[in-house]
């Protein structure tokens, strides 16, 4: 079923600050688990900011992508595998799988599929999609359309990109 943002009974906008708060905190909860990865693997688009806060925190230097659209803009639709990660040795117990949210659960398991082993955190999570991953800092209501900073202005209202705007 495709859900769009009118068919959200809730917004749980995200600030820019916000979003550095909560990726330095996963940060924290991934030192915790005492575990040693030798990459991360972001799922592009959404886990690239939180991958490249958490590369830095853990002092891991290699990031490689995964690229999965699941959305057009407020619109989710069929799972599309645009990119898989090229380089894939052992069990993947070594690689570290940052993505921004969790919702379904359906890019998750496109991932570990992909990745057996890989440990798979996230900065929110939904409910239906929380089995897919390992750890995440914040959960929220299903029926909860996360606003991103990347999604919104000042005003946290959704904008559309650039290119879909009429001049």
């Amino acid at each position: 079923m495709s859900k769009n943002k009118n068919s959200y009974q809730r917004n749980f906008p995200v600030t820019w600050e916000q979003f550095h708060r909560d990726s330095r905190a996963l940060a924290w909860r991934l030192l915790d688990t005492k575990k040693k990865w030798d990459r991360i693997v972001a799922v592009a688009r959404g886990g690239l900011i939180p991958a490249a806060i958490i590369a830095r925190e853990l002092d891991i230097h290699y990031v490689d992508t995964v690229c999965i659209s699941s959305y057009t803009l407020m619109h989710q639709r069929e799972l599309s595998v645009l990119k898989r990660i090229t380089e894939f040795k052992d069990r993947g117990d070594r690689y570290l799988i940052i993505d921004d949210l969790v919702d379904t659960g359906k890019t998750g398991k496109a991932v570990r599929d992909m990745i057996p082993g890989a440990y798979f955190a996230t900065v929110y999570a939904k409910p239906d999609g929380r089995p897919m991953v390992d750890t995440f800092v914040t959960e929220v209501s299903q029926d909860t359309w996360v606003l991103f900073p990347w999604d919104s202005e000042i005003t946290s209202n959704f904008v559309n990109p650039i290119i879909n705007k009429n001049d």
